[in-house]
């Protein structure tokens, strides 16, 4: 059952909802019933075509207008001026809206769930086209998306029939400025300095810089439109880390000398310092051609480019008596468990601790493209629309090992571990000095590297037909018929392999590769040296990645989609007695045709011919009822309803044809473990209901709630009779342990992603938007908004692949904070601007990419990120349009941190620092 926690926050919603009733009057004397109100709105809504822009509250009015005006619930973020919103990528801004929250990565927001699910059941459209993603699935990293060139954003969170692409939870539709939508021409040009808390190394500055022009113009009398954008960031990466070893594990007598049986105990504890920098180049164009009310063609275009190298040196230690045979073995004293059986502390002697070095290259491209044309002709109105956007991303792994020598160097280490702060190790040998470690066959190895690519492709085409309703359905106003077509591919491969010495055998890292040593004095270690881990890769090892192992031939995959969308939709516009009401009602139909295509590994055929190509998947259609209802009462009050069925498309990944494969000669019997190309979609029945009291356009409190009954839900699992008929046409059978050869069995375990049972999803919102000067005209200027989600689920799932970190029983759904709460102070009067953001969110279950690239869920600290910024813009004379601007992000320095099953089994700890900026911005 729904709990509400009893916070400052979360009863000041619900008193500003009660008092929205005693102030109702006073503020709408001018709506004195739901007629003048429906008048208004229509007025406002036609106003919207000249945009005005006057600073903070103009962009929250333009974000209440969107809002108040749509006929689905909706959330809205809108730029208070043309390239004015506050924050690095529109993941920030996103992350701020009522119900929605944000997962960090390198300190940056970059993917967000709705409603407590996670980014896989949401979509994004930019435009209101979808786009590609440079991850391994399809939901998008946000922070590739400069806020300073978005106009808004709008998350759907009830669908209607004609919304493309619409996702389970939500779908996010950013977007791009409209010129014709300007009076008059706009150019902006700002630029800000920006620097990192946490100290810089020699290999990358603390420091960074962001730069973005934009210009609106119109032609020809206002016929033609152009707008041009253009953003440049470049970020330091400076990261502080200790992390254990997964899982924790109960171990058994005598495992671990010195530890008791029964006792939680991780493998291994490493520390390091990640440094380096993220640059980001996009580019945006749109061109509008209106020469008159009918026909209006309008062109986008979107381009980013973005990189990000950074280098992590860190110290290792591995717990678990592996250190390359050397004697004397591990051995732990001074041991010190908690109440819970888990280990907190102790020292271990025999242990050979790594100095490792990693780096990492990435570089993401995103291309959009999309043709829009809209033409009314007599009564009818046709839209043809047609996109294409694709993502590119290709990464450079690499890691060399190094070592103290003369081997063997045993050490003794004290350990100390935190639940709340970095956990200290303390050698007892000296790693300071880059002489005295060795670039040498370890006891991981010498190195390893990857280099993943993924392309993403998306061509779609849609064409609307709208016609006013028959007069004899008086209670309708138009009826739109659509039919979209998308095709869609993503491929993955990922060649890897050792890094192997090269001829020289053991060497030292030369003076001219080092960089001045990193400080891990933060987890009780010291300096260790730093080095460039390509060039010393390129000097004394060979690197040459393959796909041609059997563990690596899985891993390419190519996914293909074909979604053919109909639907047919009325948009109601009447009166229920003197209510005014409007909405829609309709249905979508989908058919997919989904196909996958890799190849698996067959050990018995001969060498050079292992790889066997297979492809799978199926074709099926949804039918997608919806209805939004909008109730307009008098005092500026409406009440919506809104009634779906819903689906979300399974994650590319999990669609992959790829598997793993092999008899178990012993018993004849075939098993294997990959992806799945016959998944169905996640569905769900949905239902909402919101309550919404508008200040004019100036405020606003709502509370809505929510219930979405899942019916189906994907996650691994390991199942029996699997027929394998398929794949062992060529297979020969191989001799047992006692060297009989049995025949091969049809059928075997195979463990894939399925769709399993689903189960309810529930929650309450409550939002408000108050400028203070309602209640007093001495407070002209302060204001807040606020926002507080609560969400409760008895979905319960099971996830083999991540046992080793959330454990092996069921878990909640990832991406679920059970509560999530978002608050902003602003002031604004005569060009002096200030705010005060601060987004929080309970324990979740994340979803991060390991050392292999796949796909780990982990239990996550729930965060608490806020965020500052003043400015003042010059308003007459000389300097005027000129601002001046000083913001600081993550001002509290709020940490990462991720556990195992319970926080005293702590995983993962990170800090990456707050960052300061100062900086302009000039329009004129």
């Amino acid at each position: 059952m729904l709990q509400l926690e009893r916070n400052l926050l979360s009863m000041a919603l619900l008193s500003a909802l009660a008092l929205s009733a005693t102030t109702a009057r006073a503020q709408d004397t001018a709506r004195t019933d739901a007629t003048d109100t429906a008048d208004v709105t229509t007025a406002d809504a036609t106003n919207l075509d000249v945009v005005q822009v006057t600073g903070i509250r103009a962009g929250i009015e333009r974000a209440i207008d969107t809002k108040r005006d749509s006929t689905s619930i909706v959330e809205a973020v809108s730029a208070e001026d043309i390239g004015k919103l506050p924050d690095i990528s529109i993941a920030e801004s996103l992350a701020r809206l009522p119900g929605l929250s944000a997962q960090r990565v390198a300190g940056r927001a970059q993917v967000i769930s709705v409603r407590g699910l996670s980014p896989d059941f949401a979509t994004t459209l930019l435009n209101g086209r979808e786009v590609v993603s440079t991850g391994d699935n399809r939901s998008v990293e946000f922070d590739q998306y400069p806020s300073e060139l978005m106009s808004g954003a709008t998350v759907y969170k009830t669908p209607d029939a004609g919304l493309i692409g619409q996702g389970l939870s939500g779908t996010i539709d950013m977007q791009t400025v409209r010129p014709l939508n300007f009076a008059d021409r706009v150019v902006s040009i700002s630029g800000r300095y920006q620097e990192n808390s946490l100290d810089s190394a020699a290999n990358a500055d603390a420091d960074g810089n962001r730069f973005n022009v934009s210009y609106i113009d119109q032609f020809a009398d206002n016929t033609i439109g152009l707008s041009l954008g253009y953003s440049h960031i470049e970020l330091p990466t400076q990261e502080n880390q200790v992390g254990l070893y997964e899982p924790w594990q109960a171990v058994g007598d005598g495992w671990r000398p010195g530890v008791p049986a029964g006792t939680f105990y991780s493998d291994g504890i490493k520390a390091l310092r990640r440094t380096g920098e993220s640059k980001r180049d996009a580019y945006m164009a749109t061109l509008q051609f209106r020469p008159s009310n009918t026909w209006t063609s309008t062109l986008d275009l979107f381009h980013t480019e973005a990189s990000q190298t950074d280098t992590a040196n860190q110290f290792e230690v591995n717990l678990s008596g592996y250190n390359g045979g050397y004697t004397p073995g591990l051995n732990i004293t001074d041991l010190v468990v908690n109440d819970n059986d888990s280990m907190t502390g102790g020292v271990a002697s025999g242990v050979y601790p790594l100095v490792r070095g990693m780096y990492n290259d990435r570089e993401d491209t995103i291309d959009a493209f999309g043709w829009n044309n809209e033409f009314n002709v007599g009564f009818a109105r046709i839209v043809a629309d047609v996109s294409y956007s694709k993502a590119d991303r290709a990464e450079t792994n690499l890691e060399n090992n190094l070592q103290l020598a003369p081997m063997p160097q045993l050490d003794s280490v004290g350990l100390e571990y935190r639940n709340n702060g970095f956990s200290q190790i303390r050698p007892g040998l000296d790693y300071s000095n880059p002489d005295a470690l060795f670039l040498t066959n370890t006891i991981y190895g010498s190195g390893y590297g990857k280099t993943p690519r993924v392309e993403d492709e998306l061509k779609s085409a849609k064409l609307v037909l709208s016609l006013p309703a028959p007069e004899k359905l008086g209670w309708l106003s138009n009826i739109d018929v659509g039919f979209n077509y998308a095709d869609r591919q993503k491929d993955k491969r990922q060649p890897e392999g050792n890094i192997l010495l090269g001829a020289q055998g053991d060497s030292t890292v030369a003076s001219d590769l080092q960089y001045d040593p990193v400080n891990l004095g933060f987890a009780g270690i010291g300096y260790i040296p730093a080095w460039n881990v390509p060039a010393a890769v390129a000097r004394y090892m060979v690197f040459e990645p393959t796909e041609d192992l059997s563990y690596l031939v899985p891993k390419k995959w190519t996914v293909d989609e074909e979604i053919i969308t109909g639907y047919i939709r009325a948009d109601i516009d009447t009166e229920w007695g003197s209510v005014p009401v409007r909405g829609n009602f309709g249905v979508q139909f989908q058919n997919v045709d989904q196909r996958s295509s890799s190849a698996y590994w067959d050990p018995s055929q001969p060498a050079g011919s292992n790889a066997i190509p297979f492809e799978d998947g199926k074709n099926y259609t949804d039918v997608l009822p919806s209805m939004n209802l909008a109730f307009l009462f008098a005092h500026d009050q409406t009440l919506r309803v809104a009634a779906a069925k819903q689906v979300a498309r399974p994650r590319v990944d999990q669609m992959r044809a790829s598997f793993e494969f092999g008899v178990d000669s012993a018993t004849g019997k075939p098993g294997a473990s990959g992806g799945n190309p016959q998944l169905d979609p996640w569905e769900a029945n949905a239902f909402d209901i919101s309550y919404e009291k508008y200040f004019g356009g100036k405020g606003y409190v709502a509370a809505a709630y929510f219930y979405k009954d899942l019916k189906t839900y994907i996650y691994t699992q390991t199942r029996d009779g699997y027929d394998f008929s398929d794949v062992l046409g060529d297979y020969v059978p191989q001799p047992g342990p006692d060297g009989v050869i049995l025949p091969v069995q049809p059928t075997g375990n195979f463990t894939a992603p399925y769709n399993g049972e689903g189960g309810t999803l529930q929650g309450l919102e409550l939002s408000a938007s108050i400028p203070f000067d309602l209640f007093s005209d001495a407070l002209e200027g302060f204001g807040i908004q606020a926002s507080a989600s609560f969400t409760d689920s008895d979905i319960e799932i099971l996830d083999p692949e991540s046992a080793s970190s959330v454990g092996s029983g069921p878990i909640s759904l990832p991406g679920l904070s059970d509560e999530v709460y978002n608050l902003t102070a602003y002031f604004e009067r005569g060009g002096f601007e200030a705010r005060v953001s601060q987004r929080k969110r309970s324990d979740f279950i994340g979803e991060i990419g390991n050392f292999n690239g796949n796909r780990t869920l982990r239990y996550v600290v729930g965060e608490d990120v806020t965020d500052a910024q003043v400015s003042y813009t010059f308003g007459s004379g000389a300097l005027e349009g000129l601002g001046l601007i000083a913001q600081v992000s993550n001002l509290t320095n709020s940490p990462y941190q991720t556990y195992a099953e319970s926080k005293d089994r702590p995983l993962e700890y990170i800090e990456w620092g707050r960052t300061w900026l100062v900086g302009f911005s000039y329009k004129f």
